[in-house]
């Protein structure tokens, strides 16, 4: 996307296209009142903020639509710019009729996320806010839309800001001893405050990850041997028959999805195809199929079936599961238990939903690493990713000032935490950066 221009006025209609109580176009610019007044009947807006009652015209004058029109005045909105908003009804005609006057008049459409660019650029926002906007359109639970509100609110820059002023303090306070005369030895005293500044960044990297869990959500692969009662385990943990269930092996070929919410975590499942050596074409590729969704999934439950006794295949494959992403579950608990294993494992009867629910909550813990989900943050996955550099410049920095190995590369480690730092609000960002953020925003917001 190209950088947005100052001075050219934008439009775009804000709300879904279909029938509905009102239709938005939404104007930002310099010549937005210019623009849209060719078209009101109404010319006096003289209080921002306001709705008024007016008549939208066409280029003769024809009544389109009966409308309400609000102008928001510079510098004071949410792009900084002029805005003017008309509400239509909510026909698809009458937004898009309204829409082809304003292009044709003056304005351009605008491209995706480009009014929140423009807050952006204009410092109604920063980046991390930015996040938060796109954020809170895409939640999928109210905890996720609280961790997104969060995020739109100030509370990750402002953690940022408070953050990057302490790194800013300690990277000061190196470079002074820089110049102290040469043979000098830094007495390392900046080290507990560092260490400080470590621990409330882990803190920061946790409450990211907990928002990008509440986000995303968590994708769980059930696999394991035909006829254990993986399907049925997809039904009982929907509470509804998603799956088809019957005694024949290789009933499910291809990968079944639905998604469940647990405690405001999203989570997507997949059931998958029994694990075992076909000859069945068909069946072989759903076999390969399963065995990628487990290597791709956040979760793996495997299960068995725990009234016969564990076979040599199923044994190899569990020792050969990341257990700590992973959840062995014993099916059938409600017949006589024959099967046995060392590791850490659930009984669950899908049959008659006894675990069930012990189940989600495993699911959850897992999916949470032990964080509190209530206290997220949400961020993009490069933006992660620059909190977690950061984290990891800080402590090779204490690496260095414990093991003498020079104020200089110290220093240097400290300001490329800053750096990433300031990357995720925005103040280090470049075109590039802003046209991936942006492009994942509709037309219109």
């Amino acid at each position: 996307m190209a950088k947005s221009s100052a001075g050219v006025t934008i439009a775009a209609i804000s709300t879904a296209l279909g029938e509905g109580g009102i239709a938005i176009i939404r104007v930002s610019g310099s010549l937005a009142f210019d623009v849209t007044g060719k078209f009101l009947t109404r010319k006096n807006f003289d209080v921002s903020g306001k709705l008024y009652l007016t008549n939208l015209i066409d280029e003769h004058g024809s009544v389109i639509d009966r409308v309400l029109a609000v102008h928001f005045n510079a510098p004071k909105t949410y792009t900084g710019e002029n805005i003017c908003e008309i509400h239509t009804h909510g026909g698809i005609l009458a937004a898009r009729t309204c829409l082809e006057l304003l292009l044709a008049n003056g304005a351009r459409l605008a491209e995706p996320g480009e009014f929140t660019r423009r807050a952006f650029l204009n410092g109604r926002i920063d980046l991390s806010q930015a996040e938060g906007v796109l954020s809170l359109i895409k939640s999928r639970s109210l905890e996720a839309l609280h961790a997104a509100a969060r995020t739109l609110t100030g509370e990750l820059s402002g953690e940022i800001r408070r953050i990057h002023s302490k790194i800013l303090e300690l990277q000061s306070n190196i470079e002074v001893n820089l110049d102290f005369p040469e043979g000098e030895v830094f007495d390392g005293s900046i080290l507990p405050e560092l260490e400080k500044v470590i621990t409330q960044l882990d803190d920061l990297l946790s409450r990211c990850q907990s928002g990008m869990a509440l986000q995303n959500g968590v994708h769980v692969v059930i696999a394991g041997s035909p006829n254990v009662g993986k399907s049925s385990l997809l039904n009982a943990l929907l509470h509804r028959n998603r799956a088809i269930v019957t005694d024949i092996p290789g009933t499910t070929r291809d990968i079944i999805q639905d998604s469940i919410v647990i405690n405001g975590l999203p989570v997507t499942l997949s059931d998958t195809a029994g694990l075992r050596e076909s000859e069945d074409v068909i069946e072989a590729q759903g076999v390969k199929l399963a065995h990628e969704a487990v290597k791709n999934s956040d979760i793996c439950l495997y299960v068995v079936d725990s009234s016969r006794e564990l076979t040599s295949d199923e044994r190899n494959f569990i020792d050969s599961l990341d257990l700590a992403k992973s959840i062995i579950v014993f099916n059938k608990a409600d017949l006589e238990t024959k099967a046995d294993i060392t590791c850490e494992k659930i009984h669950v009867s899908a049959k008659n939903l006894s675990g069930i629910e012990e189940l989600k909550s495993l699911i959850y813990e897992r999916a949470s690493r032990n964080a509190i989900l209530s206290d997220g943050l949400n961020v993009s996955s490069g933006q992660l990713e620059d909190i977690r550099e950061s984290l990891n410049s800080l402590k090779d920095a204490k690496y260095s000032l414990m093991n003498h190995e020079g104020e200089d590369i110290t220093a240097g480690l400290i300001n490329s935490a800053r750096v990433n730092l300031l990357r995720v609000i925005g103040l280090d960002a470049g075109d590039e950066l802003l046209d991936s953020m942006f492009s994942r925003f509709c037309v219109g917001k």
